[in-house]
């Protein structure tokens, strides 16, 4: 969440961002929190008052029992019980103040950096870069950019080659749990196991520690990274026992370093993590949403930053450099987008999103968002590091990004690598599928 320290000494700077991220009653959100905070800090200036008054009582009753003033000194007592019943009701004063201030911070989202674009939805996000020739990129809004490369020939969709080849069974997943809990078979879980493997590998040569993590977590995890409060209902929870099954391994492995205090010499921390992913993607609907398009539970590998504020910048750009390495040795189409304002999550600052070109749907398909969330996240998980010249403490920088997805990576492969022999495997997978091609 937005720090206290921010909101009160540049108010304006956290209005326009909040404005331009299309957050509903900008103003009145900011001074809201002030208010509460003045209420917090009034409310702990009068107790401290009402405690120092009744430390000086102490001292004097003393001295009344020693002079042997009996009645001075028990209405001397009786000034610090009342004391003492005003200090109680200045801490539950206190108290309601501090959670009336905290509970409104999670409402306020973060503030995009001054490089985010203007703009309300996905139309208006910038498409900074791309590995097709025939499109122009630069500044231009995905809205008004011609994003469908030429397709030559027919391109029948993953669902469609899913059946003919065996790799997934949509049905059977169904029959097992639901819809958009898939079943891959022989081949198809071939793939899937070589995707995570490749990953897994290009992201430890990148450095990465790689963390096998939970796959439940718990509510104050869950409020660490701004999953809760879950205000859309996404999140899968296990109402017994009071867990929540991840929407992604940001979660767990960033929360590794909830209530920490690193050294300045331990930065940047990077870390990876492959998990099953679970989101209950309520309200989606129609044909976006067919075969691997958009699922319950999915396979991701996630990437994770822990940095300080100074590095952090290019900490975002090395991971974004990592996501486009890996498109590119999957031979995949691809554009980065820039995200607008009104597009960025909650409780990201800058957001980049990859998408693929799918040639059978016509369309591009979103397989990863790296985003830096400055201190947002670092403030409610308490994640701080000690400077190494001065040893005062500061709150770090965290990042994470999708490296990658593998619904749509998969969908993208077998969707754009249709041949005569069957579906053609990119070179780098090769090694780890065991086979160049999939065939009937």
């Amino acid at each position: 969440m937005l720090t206290l320290k921010l909101i009160t000494e540049e108010t304006e700077r956290v209005i326009n961002g909040l404005e331009k991220k299309h957050f509903h009653g900008a103003k009145e959100a900011v001074e809201k929190a002030i208010s509460y905070d003045k209420e917090r800090r009034d409310s702990q200036t009068k107790l401290d008052a009402i405690l120092a008054e009744s430390k000086k009582y102490a001292s004097v009753i003393g001295q009344l029992m020693k002079q042997g003033k009996k009645e001075e000194a028990d209405a001397a007592k009786a000034e610090v019980a009342k004391l003492k019943a005003e200090a109680a009701d200045m801490e539950v004063a206190k108290k309601k103040a501090e959670d009336e201030l905290n509970a409104h911070l999670c409402t306020i989202p973060n503030i995009p950096y001054d490089e985010v674009p203007e703009g309300a939805c996905a139309e208006d996000n910038w498409v900074v870069k791309s590995n097709l020739k025939e499109c122009v990129v630069g500044q231009d809004t995905v809205g008004n950019w011609n994003t469908n490369p030429s397709n030559s020939e027919a391109k029948e969709p993953h669902w469609e080659l899913a059946k003919k080849y065996n790799l997934i069974d949509f049905d059977l997943g169904v029959k097992i749990t639901g819809a958009g809990f898939p079943v891959y078979v022989g081949q198809g879980a071939r793939l899937q196991r070589a995707l995570i493997n490749f990953f897994l590998d290009e992201a430890r040569k990148s450095g990465y520690t790689e963390i096998m993590p939970p796959t439940v977590v718990n509510a104050a995890s869950g409020y660490g990274t701004g999953q809760l409060p879950d205000k859309e209902g996404q999140m899968y929870h296990c109402e017994l026992d009071d867990l929540y099954l991840i929407p992604t391994a940001e979660v767990p492995v960033t929360n590794i370093y909830r209530d920490v205090i690193l050294d300045e010499k331990q930065l940047p921390i990077k870390n990876c993590a492959y998990t099953q992913c679970f989101r209950r993607e309520a309200g989606s609907y129609g044909k976006d949403v067919r075969g691997l398009n958009r699922l319950h539970e999915f396979s991701k590998i996630e990437i994770v930053r822990i940095d300080t504020p100074e590095h952090s910048a290019e900490s975002h750009k090395e991971m974004l450099e990592h996501v486009e390495g890996l498109l590119q040795k999957l031979e995949l189409p691809y554009r980065i987008l820039r995200l607008c304002g009104g597009d960025q999550s909650f409780t990201s600052a800058i957001c980049y999103d990859f998408e693929v070109y799918s040639e059978a749907q016509g369309r591009w398909l979103e397989v990863s968002s790296v985003s830096n969330f400055d201190t947002y996240q670092a403030n409610r998980l308490k994640c701080r590091y000690r400077k190494a010249e001065t040893k005062k403490t500061e709150l770090c920088h965290t990042l994470n990004g999708s490296a990658l997805a593998l619904p749509r990576i998969v969908a993208a492969i077998i969707e754009n690598n249709q041949t005569e022999q069957g579906i053609r495997m990119p070179k780098a997978l090769v090694p780890y599928t065991g086979f160049e091609y999939i065939t009937l």
